[in-house]
């Protein structure tokens, strides 16, 4: 009896935390894609729905705004923006409201990725003589080198379960003009960097999937530096397969959130577009459709976002007391 009764509890505690974690999800809220467009006369970040349609501009100033990047919680995205004089990383509520400078360095700071928690920032920085990978919390402090070597090591993305940065470097051959970049990983306090490609080429750009099995990057492997494929590897750095096969260039890969589909751009019609396709390279489609460059998307869907850690906490203290 007292066995049956346990298992009822927990059935009763699995649909409440079901049915609550999709309350805290906005129920106004829909899946979107953030990216850069200079349509109305500089680089400005944008949403539109993820089947291209309703963009919106949530930046409006004369200077750039480019690389968005969601928080897990939808909540915000970081950017990187010149409006100060050089580029920064910025952050902003997810409709465009209250903008913030983040870094507040004289050098160059780009590309921003979040940690899969929402506390902490990973960036770019040349405020020690070269790129170099940094991490910093999320209102812009205890600010940081991770990588710490006189090469260029660009691109920083966080693996989904918050162990890992993949990231590329020019370590390996310090030659920015032969292109030779490959793709890294390491542990997020900078320790244990491994490479995970090894080519003529470069790779680079590299963008982990939702569910941890795989990496999306950039490279010009087949020997032709003008033109960029997307690829897919395992996150070991095995299996690596071309998706994309065109003469003109692909880049930025961005997974949905459901790793289901890859967003990227593309000039293969003549001006810098954003596609989409299936994550096994098949059926790609064009989204956006002007005569202006569009650039960097990235995915959110509030379906799959990670709710604040204190609400999550709350719940399971309350479910606790119920159970009791």
């Amino acid at each position: 009896m007292q066995r049956r009764y346990n298992l009822a509890h927990f059935i009763l505690a699995s649909v409440i935390v079901l049915l609550l974690t999709l309350l805290m999800v906005d129920v106004d809220a829909q899946a979107q894609i953030a990216f850069a467009s200079d349509r109305n006369g500089n680089s400005e970040i944008y949403v539109m729905d993820t089947n291209g349609k309703n963009p919106r501009r949530l930046t409006k100033n004369r200077h750039a705004d480019h690389s968005p990047s969601w928080s897990p919680d939808g909540r915000r995205i970081a950017f990187v923006s010149d409006r100060d004089g050089n580029r920064e990383i910025y952050v902003m509520d997810a409709d465009g409201g209250k903008p913030k400078n983040l870094t507040e360095n004289p050098n160059v700071d780009r590309f921003p990725s979040w940690s899969p928690d929402g506390k902490h920032i990973v960036f770019n920085s040349q405020r020690d003589g070269n790129d170099e990978i940094y991490v910093m919390d999320a209102d812009g402090g205890n600010q940081r080198n991770l990588t710490n070597n006189p090469s260029d090591d660009r691109y920083p993305s966080w693996s989904p379960n918050g162990e890992r940065i993949a990231f590329t470097s020019s370590r390996d051959r310090d030659d920015i003009v032969g292109g030779d970049f490959e793709i890294y990983v390491m542990d997020v306090n900078g320790g244990n960097q491994r490479k995970l490609t090894n080519t003529p080429g470069s790779d680079h750009s590299p963008s982990w999937s939702p569910n941890g099995e795989r990496i999306a990057f950039v490279s010009d492997r087949k020997g032709d530096f003008a033109n960029f494929e997307i690829y897919v590897m395992d996150t070991d750095g095995g299996n690596q397969r071309n998706l994309t096969n065109n003469r003109r260039h692909d880049y930025s890969p961005s997974w949905s959130p459901d790793s289901e589909r890859i967003a990227f751009v593309s000039n293969r019609d003549g001006n810098w577009e954003i596609y989409v396709m299936n994550a096994n390279g098949e059926n790609p489609r064009r989204l956006t459709n002007n005569r202006h460059e569009d650039w960097t998307p990235t995915w959110f869907d509030p379906a799959f976002a990670v709710a604040p850690a204190g609400k999550m906490l709350t719940m399971w203290g309350w479910l606790k007391q119920v159970d009791q």
